[in-house]
C-alpha cells in the first residue's frame, strides 16, 4: 500500500493541516494502530469500489471519527496526483461526500451543514478554555461551539488541555468570533479527548460556522481563518443543507507500507 502525508488547506508545504492518506484499507485494529503511529489529527484510508467511488474512513490517533474535512481534501488531492481523478464520490460514515478539482488545483468538497443547537452552559469547559462565551451551542458527535466577542480572544487562547481531557461529555470544542484582518470569521478547534489537543485546520467545523455566522453576517459565503499556530484559510459556501468547502493541498511525503 502507498502512504502519503498531505498538507491540506495549504498552498505551500508545512502549513495548513497535515493528514495521512493510505491507498488501501486493513482491519480496524491495523488502521487504528497506523493512525496512532502517524500521530496526525486524522489518517484517511481509501479503497476503490466497483461503482467507481471510494470507501473512505478516518482515524485520529485514538478513535475512528464520522467526518473529517481536511483528510477528505487530502484524499482527493492524492487521487488526482496518482490517477488524475478530478471528481470523486467518497462513501463514509456520514454518507456520500463528493469532491471536485478545478483548473487552479482548488478542491471543493460537498458536506452536510451542521446546524447549531442551543446548549446549557458548561462552566467546567469554559474554565478549561479560560473564556466567558457570549453564546454556546452544540453540534453532532459531542462537539460544542463557544462564541466570543473578539477575534483576538480566539487567537490568544491557551487552553488547559489536561482539564479538558477530563470532561467526558465533551469530545471537542470550537471557539469562534467575528473575523478580523479581512476574514469574515476566525476560529480554533480543540479535541484532547480524542488525542488532538489542537487541530490546525478543521473542514467539518466550517459546516457549523457557516450555519451559525451566515445569518448573523448576512452572507452565504464566508472567508474564514483558523488561527492555529500553523494557520489555514477555508472558503465555505452554504447551498441549502449543504456546505461547499474549498481549499488546496500539497504532498510533502510519499512512501510504501511494508506488507
Amino acid at each position: 500500500m502507498e502512504i502519503f502525508v498531505v498538507d491540506a488547506f495549504a498552498s505551500q508545504p508545512f502549513t495548513g493541516n497535515p493528514a495521512g492518506v493510505v491507498l488501501g484499507q486493513g482491519d480496524d485494529g491495523w488502521m487504528q494502530g497506523l493512525a496512532a503511529e502517524m500521530k496526525h489529527s486524522e489518517t484517511a484510508f481509501l479503497a476503490p469500489r466497483p461503482d467507481g467511488g471510494y470507501d473512505l474512513r478516518w482515524f485520529t490517533p485514538e478513535v475512528e471519527v464520522d467526518l473529517c474535512g481536511h483528510a477528505t481534501l487530502a484524499s482527493a488531492h492524492v487521487l488526482w496526483e496518482t490517477a488524475q481523478v478530478d471528481a470523486a464520490t467518497f462513501h463514509t460514515r456520514s454518507g456520500p461526500l463528493t469532491t471536485t478539482r478545478d483548473a487552479s488545483a482548488t478542491i471543493t468538497m460537498d458536506f452536510p451543514v451542521a446546524e447549531p443547537i442551543p446548549a446549557a452552559p458548561m462552566h467546567d469547559l469554559f474554565d478549561a478554555l479560560g473564556i466567558t462565551p457570549t453564546d454556546f451551542c452544540a453540534t453532532t458527535g459531542d462537539f460544542y461551539c463557544c462564541v466570543v466577542d473578539r477575534a483576538s480572544t480566539v487567537r490568544e487562547l491557551t487552553p488547559n488541555f489536561e482539564a479538558m481531557q477530563k470532561l467526558r461529555l465533551v469530545r471537542g470544542v470550537y471557539v469562534t468570533a467575528a473575523g478580523d484582518q479581512g476574514y469574515d470569521v476566525v476560529s480554533r478547534c480543540f479535541a484532547p479527548r480524542v488525542g488532538i489537543d489542537e487541530d490546525p485546520v478543521t473542514g467539518s467545523m466550517h459546516c457549523l460556522l457557516v450555519a451559525y455566522w451566515g445569518p448573523r453576517l448576512g452572507k452565504d459565503e464566508l472567508h474564514a481563518f483558523q488561527a492555529s499556530p500553523r494557520g489555514g484559510e477555508v472558503t465555505v459556501v452554504r447551498k441549502g443543507d449543504r456546505a461547499l468547502l474549498s481549499g488546496r493541498a500539497v504532498t510533502v511525503l510519499r512512501g510504501e507500507l511494508p506488507q
